[in-house]
């Protein structure tokens, strides 16, 4: 069963509720480890499946977990975050968010009413055919952000079991720089390992008319500055991925007054274990210059989620599934960039991989990833639902089998 048309025909036939449904989570988004009405709306159309067993609250509170099980074979999993951003919502729609500061900016909305379809179609395959095996539906909160203990979604629902017995994992991402009708697949890192770094510069301070009478901590900043600018381009190998970027620099109080501290901050990307150690002490040795100039500083760097890794076995059943239903759409083939995915953490432990669905509005703006006016095409919608749908199934043991999949798959060294 690598293609049938009865799931194109079946998710085609619910274009319209994926639309309600993605229009309701949009109108009303929820941040990280706030999700109760989104996983609510969630928990009470999983409990209107027939056969559907539901769990609520599994490693967060806001979490949703949804299975479907007939006699014995593998154990499927596919995941849809569901958390919103902090950003003011620009765009001019009938379904624009009425929660002020909090818009779907990344396309969570629609990744969890696709898989509310895919469930749907799902539920009807598993009344009407004789399919072996289970399919966990996991609605996750909290990818965006982590929590005072540094952690995501992912890690928690991990911790919690969710994805004890799981034999492969699925999922896929909104991509505004594709049109309805393209994917975007990569085997190996597709997403960076994302960390940070704060750090204060300590000097003395003073009177800004007699800066020889003590230490400057914006003088210490500049070679600090020049220093991480430096370490990609001069201590990283050109073939690898890299990227430190400054966000945030603040100091000072009035325009004659040396400040006593320098605080910055800022993120680091990479895809690789390798580099990403290389990066962390490079960046030490950046702040080091400031001991030579006299001051002083304080330095701390979070490693949050771990790079997204491929399997390239699944991605190679994606392939063919999308030849099976959708001979016509277009697929490129290469990395998703250097944003972070806490999809990351399942990849680490089990065979999973994520693509990204084509989902751009034709309407000559550009509709970036966490920025206030991004929207999708809806089209995209039972696409993505129809290729999810008849992904699964073929991983539970139609033409395509898991047997030649490895089932443990670990390329990081970072722990969950």
């Amino acid at each position: 069963m690598v293609g049938h048309p009865l799931i194109v025909e079946r998710a085609n036939a619910i274009a319209d509720q994926l639309i309600e449904w993605r229009r309701k989570f949009h109108q009303f988004p929820e941040l990280s480890f706030q999700e109760f009405e989104t996983s609510r709306y969630i928990a009470d159309h999983l409990q209107k499946i027939d056969g559907m067993n539901i769990e609520v609250g599994l490693g967060l509170e806001t979490s949703v977990v949804g299975t479907l099980t007939s006699g014995e074979g593998p154990t499927i999993a596919i995941r849809a975050d569901i958390d919103a951003l902090p950003i003011d919502e620009l765009n001019n729609c009938d379904y624009r968010s009425q929660n002020l500061g909090v818009m779907h900016a990344c396309g969570h909305d629609a990744h969890a009413a696709i898989l509310l379809g895919v469930a749907e179609i799902l539920a009807e395959q598993f009344k009407e055919t004789d399919i072996q095996g289970t399919v966990k539906f996991i609605f996750q909160p909290a990818e965006e952000s982590i929590d005072a203990e540094g952690m995501s979604g992912s890690p928690y629902l991990l911790q919690a079991g969710v994805y004890e017995g799981v034999d492969a994992a699925i999922a896929l991402h909104m991509c505004p720089w594709l049109p309805v009708g393209e994917v975007q697949i990569n085997d190996g890192c597709s997403m960076a390992n994302v960390d940070v770094f704060q750090a204060e510069i300590y000097g003395t301070g003073g009177h800004g008319a007699y800066p020889e009478l003590g230490t400057d901590p914006t003088w210490m900043l500049g070679p600090v500055l020049q220093a991480l600018h430096g370490i990609v381009s001069r201590k990283v190998p050109a073939l690898e991925a890299a990227v430190i970027s400054i966000g945030q620099i603040h100091a000072g109080t009035a325009s004659n007054i040396i400040p006593t501290e320098v605080k910055i901050e800022g993120t680091i990307r990479s895809y690789s274990s390798e580099i990403r150690d290389l990066l962390s002490n490079e960046i030490q040795k950046a702040f080091s210059v400031v001991n030579r100039l006299d001051g002083e500083y304080a330095l701390d760097i979070q490693r949050g989620e771990p790079a997204l890794v491929n399997h390239s076995g699944i991605n190679a059943i994606f392939l063919k599934t999308i030849s099976g239903i959708y001979p016509d759409l277009g697929i490129t083939k290469k990395p998703f960039g250097m944003g972070g995915e806490d999809f990351g953490y399942v990849t680490q432990i089990l065979p999973g991989s994520m693509f990204f669905l084509g989902c751009a509005v034709a309407d000559g703006v550009q509709r970036d990833l966490h920025t206030p006016i991004f929207d999708i095409d809806e089209k995209c919608l039972p696409i993505g639902a129809a290729i999810l749908a008849q992904t699964a199934l073929n991983l539970l043991g139609g033409a395509i089998s898991l047997e030649s999949v490895p089932k443990k798959q670990v390329t990081q060294k970072n722990e969950v």
